[in-house]
Order: C-alpha cells, then structure tokens, then sequence
C-alpha cells in the first residue's frame, strides 16, 4: 500500500489525511498465506451458509497489512448494494481499504422477506424503556417468521434466524485468515437498516473490541438504546443523516428527543442523532452540556457538528446533517467516510 495512493487533502479545510501503516505485529494469518481475490464468498456460520462480497484494492499484494472495512446494506438490500456504487471501489482502491459487503438473512427459509441486519428492539419489538417501538395501531406488521417465538408484538421487523453480532464477529475471523489484514484499523459502516445495526456493533461488549471507528448512514438505535461505546477505550463514530429523511429521521439540532418515522402509515420510534451523539461524546470525555459546534469537513453539502472541539482535525464523535431524504449520496458521503476512517 504506497502512502502516495491514500494521501488524501482537503482543499477546503486544511486537513491531510494519512495512513497508519502497520506494524509486524497487526499483521494476521492472511499475510503472504492463501488469500482473497475480489469477488463473492460463503461461508458456514450457525449452522448457515453466509455470503459475502470482498473487494480488493489495485495494489494490494496479500503481504502488507491493508485496513478493513466491514459494509452493511440497508433492508431489503445485499452485498451489492454499496459496492455496486463506483464510487465505492474508487475511493477504496486509491485508499488501499479492503472493503466487504456481507448479505443479511430474511429472503430465505424460513421466512422468505427481505434481508435484514438484527439490533436491540428490532427482533422483539420493544425499546429500551420496555415499551413498543412502534404505533401499534397504525404500523403495518412486518414480523418475520423466524421471530415467532422471539417477538412481543407487531413492531418487530427483522430477522431472527442468527445472532447477527456473533456473525460479524466471525466473518471478521475469517477474513484474517484469508486477507492481510491490519488489525488495528477494522471499520463498519452502513446504511438505513445496516446503519442501524452498525450502531449495534458500536455498543455490544462482543464486537465493540474489533473496530477502530464506525460510521452510520441514515441508520439510528431505536427508541431508548442509548449505550454509549462497548469497549473502553475511543471507539469514534460519524453519523450522517439526512435533514429531510421520513424514515429515520435525525430530529433537531440540540434536541434529545426521540423521532419518529412519517412515510405512509408506519410510525417507528428512533433515538434522536443529538441523544445518541451526546452520549458518545461524552464517553470520549467531551464536554457534551451545551450546543454542539460546527465543524468544517470540507463537503458543501453537510452541516456538520461536534462536542468533542478540542480534538485536532476531524473530531472522534462527529455529527453530519444533510438536507437529502433516506438515501445514502455515496459520492461525497462515502468520501467522507473514508476520510474519518484515515483520520482515526
């Protein structure tokens, strides 16, 4: 991986982003052993067989330490849905990241709906002040079959045939044994669904420990789960969402409360961005009291805010806000995650 292909400046503030490369002893079982080529894998896990999308970056010689970034698709979606984008593959080709994209469970045996990412409250239904995470009244009933005996109403919404943490925490496994790579520098993003459950992976105590940093897209805990990170040292994240999003609405700046989902009938409660912001930063010893401070990341189109505004370049708890409804815009949001992942 030469630095000269990651470098990375922002023109509109300053910033130089540059890798952290790694030492002897990051390096893991993949290293100058049998080694992945980009394309489509399974594997077995839970008694299931799991599939799996790997790019590899132009360059990359199975010998030096590249840094991972685990990519989770949105409901519905599959490994295709991010690395499909070209904007993707571009970006982590000139950054030397190895990106993998795995597929949820959901379209088959037995439930035969969309593919999904479990997280707190999604499988039962019920948040984490014990009370719905929807409006039971209004919300159309997507159960799974897999959840019969899991889910306590008509909220629950994703998949229930694995533990969905224990699969992440596998696959990276197996990905060290067939990549170089750094471990050291492990991420998760995703979007809408998989955002969510990229929150998830934040805060278990289980899955918290692989990554450096996360970084959700349109995807926030429900309503109550506001668990700061699961492990104790920095775990920085980078939420962006959208300003005009009726899905998962981020809600106010400044305000705590919880929102609420607005297309159609449907009405599922999330927890706020300023809340679950605020209990980040406040995990990384920021002063999270007041008003957050605008921050400036070089991307016009974000309105980006932090508690953390002693931390030099971009901050470890970092809030972005756009004026877009539930999509993801990868071409400069996936740039801007990328720089937060070689920030951190």
């Amino acid at each position: 991986m030469k630095i000269s292909k990651i470098l990375k400046t922002s023109l509109a503030t300053g910033l130089v982003f540059l890798p952290q490369l790694a030492s002897a002893a990051d390096r893991t079982e993949g290293c100058g052993g049998a080694t992945f080529k980009s394309g489509t894998y399974t594997m077995e896990h839970g008694g299931l067989t799991r599939t799996y999308r790997v790019h590899v970056p132009g360059g990359y010689d199975g010998k030096t330490a590249a840094p991972l970034i685990t990519l989770f698709h949105g409901w519905g979606g599959n490994e295709d849905e991010f690395l499909s984008d070209s904007t993707v593959g571009l970006e982590a080709d000139q950054r030397g990241y190895i990106v993998v994209a795995p597929r949820g469970l959901g379209s088959g045996d037995p439930d035969h709906a969309n593919n999904s990412w479990s997280f707190s409250g999604s499988t039962t239904g019920i948040d984490g002040d014990s009370k719905e995470i929807c409006d039971l009244e209004t919300t159309r009933d997507y159960s799974y079959e897999s959840c019969a005996g899991i889910k306590k109403n008509t909220c629950s919404w994703t998949q229930c045939q694995a533990d969905d943490v224990d699969f992440a925490v596998a696959l990276i496994e197996n990905l060290k044994s067939n990549l170089c790579v750094d471990e050291d520098r492990i991420f998760a993003s995703g979007g809408s669904n998989g955002g969510m459950y990229t929150w998830e992976l934040g805060q278990n105590s289980k899955s918290a420990p692989l990554f450096r940093a996360i970084a959700p897209i349109i995807g926030l805990p429900h309503r109550g789960y506001l668990a700061g990170p699961g492990k104790d040292v920095d775990l920085p994240v980078l939420l962006i969402t959208g300003m005009l999003d009726n899905v998962v609405p981020p809600g106010a700046w400044d305000d705590d409360s919880y929102t609420t989902t607005s297309n159609g009938s449907d009405r599922y409660y999330y927890t706020g961005a300023t809340a679950i912001i605020r209990v980040w930063a406040e995990a990384h010893g920021c002063d999270a009291s007041g008003a957050a401070t605008r921050v400036e990341v070089g991307y016009k189109q974000a309105d980006c805010r932090t508690f953390c505004t002693s931390d030099a370049g971009l901050p470890r708890v970092l809030d972005c806000r756009v004026r877009m409804g539930h999509t993801y815009d990868l071409s400069w949001s996936w740039k801007l995650i990328l720089d937060f992942f070689d920030t951190h």
